[in-house]
C-alpha cells in the first residue's frame, strides 16, 4: 500500500488489509513515495478512524517505497496518479510495472480513480477514505483468498 508520506491513507490501507486476510499467509506493508515521515506513526486522524473500526495501526511506522519493494510484494497498490508515476519511475522492467495497481480500480475497472489525501483536510476526510479503502480492500482480499 503506497501514497506520499506513509501516515494517512497507506497505513490505513494497511491496516484494513490485514485484518481481512490470515496473518499466517499473507504480508501486508505501506510506504510512501516521499522520506517526509520516515519512522513516524499514522496521523493521529488515521489512527482515529481505524480504531474507531476496530483496527489498531498506531504502531505501524512510516518508511519510503524502494526498489526493492518490488521483490518482497506481489502487489504494489497505490492511492494515486502521482503515487503511481513515482512507484513507476523505480520499476526495473515489465514485471515490476506489473505489479503496480491503483488502489481503487478494484472497485472502478479500467478507472484510476485517485484516494483523495485527507491530510489537509477535517476528520470528514479521513471517515471517507477509510470507508473507500474498506471497500476496495474487501474486493482485493476475496480476490486472494
Amino acid at each position: 500500500m503506497v501514497c506520499l508520506g506513509n501516515i494517512c491513507r497507506s497505513p490505513l490501507a494497511e491496516g484494513i488489509l490485514k485484518s481481512k486476510l490470515p496473518q499466517d499467509k499473507f504480508i501486508v506493508d505501506s510506504a510512501g513515495t516521499s522520506n517526509y515521515h520516515m519512522g513516524s506513526p499514522p496521523d493521529k486522524r488515521s489512527v482515529a478512524v481505524a480504531r474507531k473500526y476496530g483496527l489498531d495501526i498506531s504502531n505501524l511506522k512510516g518508511r519510503q517505497f524502494s526498489v526493492a519493494d518490488f521483490d518482497a510484494f506481489d502487489y504494489i497498490y497505490v492511492m494515486d496518479e502521482s503515487n503511481y508515476n513515482n512507484v513507476i519511475s523505480l520499476a526495473r522492467n515489465k514485471q515490476d510495472k506489473e505489479k503496480v495497481k491503483f488502489i481503487l480500480n478494484d472497485v472502478y475497472p479500467n478507472q484510476n480513480y485517485n484516494v483523495p489525501d485527507p491530510y489537509y483536510g477535517g476528520d470528514h476526510g479521513f471517515e471517507n477514505v477509510y470507508k473507500m479503502l474498506d471497500e476496495a480492500c474487501s474486493i482485493i482480499a476475496k480476490s486472494l483468498i
